[in-house]
Order: C-alpha cells, then structure tokens, then sequence
C-alpha cells in the first residue's frame, strides 16, 4: 500500500526540525492548522480550473470590444455631398413678387419662414401629417413642407397673412374667431387655410368620401362633410367641436 508519504515534494531538513519542535510543543493546534489551512487536490483543481475558464474568457473579448470601438478606416468614410449653389427664385406670395436666393432644395415652407420672413405658416410634424404647414397654390391647398420652392416659380401663392381683406378679417377668420376655434393656436394658420379652400371645393361641387353619390354635387355642407374635408389638419387642443362650427357657420354667411 502506497504511503501519502512517496508523493510529498521534497522539503529541506532545516523545515523538518523546525516541524517537529512546534508539533512537540502543540502537537493537536498542529494538525487542526494543517486540515483548515490545506485544500483538498479536487477543491484545488476546481479552483484553478474556474481561474483558468474566467482568464480566458477575458482575455478572448478584449480583441471584441477593440474591434468595436475601433473607429472606421480614413478611406472607407462617405465624403459629404457638395453643396448645391444658391439661385434666384421668383414666388407670386400674398399678391406681391419675392426673389429669394436659396438651394433648390428648399421646401416652400422654409422659404416662406426663413427666407420670405412670412411666420404665420407653421412648422409642425414636417412630413405632411399634421396640415399645420397648409397654404393655397393656386387657389388649392397643399402641405408646404412637401414641396420645393422652385416648383411653384409663377404661381399664385397665398398663406394666413394673404387671407384678410385691407381692413378686415376674411369670413374664416371671423368664424374663427366668433366660435373660438382655437386654444393654442398653433395649427390656426393651416386650419384657417384649409376651411378657406374647403369652403371653394364645396362651392365647386366637389365630392368627399363622405358625399352619398360622388357622380353629384353635395346637396348641403354637413358636420360631416367638414369633418371629412378638414380631416388633414389636426388640432391637439381638441378643438374640433368648433372648428366645425365655425366653417359651417362661414358658409352661411358666404352663401
């Protein structure tokens, strides 16, 4: 039978001497020392085994985290776009002639605040969902934030400032403000707008998707059909209830 003793590294006399003398001395502190101090072989290799798992798994992500912060190559970044030159722009806004210099990549609505220094027309969702951007080419409304300003060069162009008379307010607006149509304000300007080219469509004989035979000319301007024709222009103060009262009672006084 093999002895614990065969497998003992080697250790020098001196060790030894000094050994026994302290286990003369406490010969039970001694032993108890050498089983708390001393791990078992398979908790020692456990442990080194969990060292050795926890060092490589660190050591194998730094190049990962390098590769990550590690900025692109010089060459593979996208050069910027050079700037398109500005030209002059005729726009027919309110009955006058503006000549503005911009990039023909500007939208009409930012040629109209920025350039034109026209800020009744507002900046809302910018994508042409909100409708407060509305103005009237043509006599037609559309979202100006959706269109250049270079397309419209010889069209008539009419925003909120446009829509008074000399010396008083046009009927909209008086409806408008008669109903208190508004709280914040904010989308008043579209909202006035698209009630001004609403009420024309309807003079025209334009149909809605709310119009019982689309063939005919609506027999009468509903609550519905104003909801539906000014369904594009939102009001987050809820105001609807009279917005629609106000453009029903604008085209009674128009008729």
């Amino acid at each position: 039978m093999l002895r614990a003793l065969d497998f003992a590294p080697y250790v020098p006399s001196s060790f030894w001497s000094l050994s026994n003398a302290m286990s003369n001395e406490h010969p039970l502190d001694t032993s108890r020392e050498r089983d708390d101090a001393s791990p078992a072989p398979a908790d020692l290799t456990r442990r080194r085994f969990l060292q050795s798992a926890a060092a490589a798994a660190a050591l194998g992500s730094v190049p990962h985290l390098h590769a990550q912060n590690a900025p692109p190559p010089a060459d593979a970044a996208t050069p910027a776009p050079p700037l398109a030159p500005a030209q002059p722009v005729k726009l027919d806004i309110n009955g006058r002639e503006y000549v503005l210099h911009i990039e023909p990549r500007v939208t009409l609505l930012d040629a109209l605040r920025d350039y034109a220094g026209l800020t009744g027309t507002k900046k809302g969702c910018d994508r042409g969902q909100c409708g407060a951007c509305t103005v009237l080419v043509e006599g037609r409304r559309i979202n100006s934030c959706l269109t250049l300003a270079v397309m419209h060069e010889g069209q008539r162009i009419t925003t909120v400032e446009g829509l008074a008379g000399t010396d008083a307010p046009s009927a909209v607006q008086r409806a408008f403000i008669e109903h208190d149509a508004l709280q914040c304000g904010y989308c008043t300007p579209g909202q006035v707008c698209s009630a001004t080219a609403c009420l024309a469509e309807f003079a025209a004989g334009a149909a809605s998707a709310v119009t019982a035979d689309v063939r005919t000319s609506p027999a009468q301007l509903s609550d519905a059909e104003i909801r539906e024709r000014m369904s594009g222009n939102l009001c987050r103060c809820g105001a609807y209830a009279n917005i629609v009262a106000a453009v029903r009672d604008a085209h009674a006084a128009s008729a």
